[in-house]
C-alpha cells in the first residue's frame, strides 16, 4: 500500500472521529446488517459467520476511523486480512470489493452526519476530508484485492496439490478402507459407486499434457474425472455411465494423439489393475500415430502387449521362414496373409482386395505353406500365425 500524503487533521474532525470511535461496536453491526441486506453470500451463514461480518467491519472501521486522527499512514494488514478470509471463505472478490466499497460509503455518511452536529466543523474541513476517504478507499481496495488473488492462488495450488496425491493414490492402490476412499471421492468429485474406466494418454513431449482441457471438455458432457500427468503419460479415471461413453470416446478422439482406455469397473480399488489395462490398450495401438484403443475391442492385441518378449519369440516360431525369404518376396507373402485372414479365409474376397486372381492367391498360400510347414487347414496352425501376424512388428 502506497502511503497517502498527509497534514494534522483538525482538531475538530479529530473530535469527530474519537466521538463515532466511542460507538465503534454499534458501528460495526450496523454496517455488517447492511452486508446481510445488499450482498449475496454474506447471507449465507454456512458460507459466511454473521460474527466473522461483524468483526471484520468493527476492525476495518476502526481503523478507518483512527486514520482520521494521526498523521500517521494507513496500515494494510487489516484490509489485507479480510481478503485472505474472504478468499479462503469462497466469498467472490467483487463482492468483497462492493463491501468495502459500501463501507467507506456508511463510513463517509457517518463521518458527515456527526460532523453537522459539531459547531467547529465546517463544509471547507470536509472537503478535503471526503478526498482523502475516497483516496484511502482506493487503496484499501488494492490492498483487499491483493490479499485476494494472492491467496487464492495459494489455494487453487493448495487444492490441485491434494488433487494430485489423491489421483496418485488411487492408481496406485494406497486408498482402500472405505473411510479413506469416501473422502477422496468427495474432493476429487468422483461418485463412490459406479461404472468407471482408466484412460492412458502419450504425450507429444515429456511433461506437456497430451489431452489439455480434457477434465473440461468431459464436464461439460456430464462426465466426472480425475486426472494426473507423469513424465511420459497422463492417466485419468472416469465415472462413466455406459450412456455417455460415446461422448467420453468423442472427447479423447478430438486430440489427435495415441490413448488407450481400460475395460469398465465397478469398484475404485480396481484402479491400479485397470491403469495396467489401459497401458496395455495403449501399448496395442503400435504402430498407429494415433488413435483410441479399447482394451475389450481387441483382447488378442492386449495379450501381445501384456508379453511382448514372449510374442517376439512366437513370431520367429512361426513365421520364421517366412521372414527368412528376401525382401519382395516376404514382403509379397505377408501381404497376402494378412489379407486372406481379414478377408476371412475367402480366397475370392483376397484376390479382389489384391486385385489379383484368386488362384494366384491360393498359388501363394501353397507357398506359405510350404515355407512354414504349417497347413492352413489345420484351425490351430490358422490361430498361431494369425497371432504372430498382429504380434509382428511393422517393417
Amino acid at each position: 500500500m502506497s502511503e497517502i500524503s498527509r497534514t494534522t487533521p483538525p482538531a475538530a474532525v479529530i473530535e469527530v472521529a474519537d466521538l463515532l470511535l466511542e460507538n465503534i461496536d454499534d458501528l460495526g453491526l450496523r454496517l455488517a446488517q447492511r452486508f446481510l441486506v445488499e450482498l449475496d453470500s454474506y447471507r449465507n451463514e454456512a458460507q459466511v459467520p454473521f460474527d466473522s461480518v461483524r468483526t471484520s467491519c468493527t476492525r476495518n472501521l476502526t481503523l478507518m476511523l483512527r486514520h482520521f486522527t494521526t498523521t500517521a499512514p494507513a496500515d494494510p494488514q487489516p484490509p489485507k486480512e479480510t481478503g485472505r478470509l474472504r478468499a479462503r471463505q469462497g466469498v467472490p472478490l467483487a463482492e468483497t470489493l462492493h463491501a468495502f466499497r459500501l463501507g467507506f460509503e456508511f463510513l463517509w455518511s457517518e463521518l458527515v452526519s456527526a460532523s453537522r452536529h459539531h459547531p467547529e466543523v465546517t463544509d471547507a474541513m470536509l472537503v478535503p476530508l471526503a478526498a482523502e476517504v475516497w483516496a484511502l478507499s482506493g487503496e484499501y481496495a488494492v490492498a483487499v484485492a491483493t490479499a485476494y488473488r494472492e491467496t487464492t492462488t495459494e489455494l487453487v495450488l493448495q487444492r490441485e496439490h491434494e488433487r494430485s496425491v489423491l489421483v496418485e493414490a488411487l492408481f496406485t492402490g494406497m486408498i482402500a478402507d472405505p473411510v479413506t476412499l469416501g473422502e477422496a471421492t468427495r474432493i476429487l468429485g468422483l461418485p463412490p459407486t459406479g461404472r468407471y474406466v482408466v484412460v492412458a494418454a502419450e504425450p507429444p513431449a515429456t511433461g506437456r499434457e497430451a489431452l489439455p482441457g480434457i477434465e473440461l471438455a468431459l464436464s461439460a458432457a456430464g462426465i466426472t474425472s480425475a486426472w494426473r500427468l507423469l513424465p511420459d503419460r497422463q492417466i485419468g479415471v472416469l465415472a462413466l455411465p455406459q450412456s455417455r461413453e460415446p461422448a467420453a470416446l468423442k472427447a479423447l478422439r478430438a486430440h489427435r494423439i495415441r490413448v488407450g482406455v481400460s475395460p469398465p469397473y465397478d469398484a475404485l480399488p480396481e484402479t491400479p489393475q485397470a491403469l495396467h489395462f489401459a497401458r496395455l490398450a495403449l501399448a496395442g495401438l503400435r504402430d498407429r500415430p494415433h488413435g483410441v484403443a479399447l482394451f475389450d475391442d481387441d483382447p488378442l492385441a492386449m495379450l501381445i502387449a501384456a508379453a511382448p518378449v514372449e510374442a517376439e519369440r512366437m513370431v520367429r516360431v512361426s513365421l520364421g521362414p517366412l521372414l527368412a525369404l528376401p525382401y519382395e518376396e516376404r514382403e509379397r507373402l505377408l501381404h497376402t496373409l494378412r489379407t486372406w485372414y481379414t478377408a476371412n479365409g475367402s480366397a475370392a474376397e483376397t484376390g479382389r482386395r489384391l486385385f489379383l486372381h484368386a488362384n494366384s492367391v491360393r498359388y501363394r498360400l501353397r507357398r506359405i505353406q510350404e515355407i512354414t510347414g504349417r497347413s492352413l487347414d489345420d484351425p490351430r496352425t490358422v490361430l498361431e500365425l494369425g497371432a504372430a501376424l498382429r504380434a509382428l512388428p511393422p517393417s
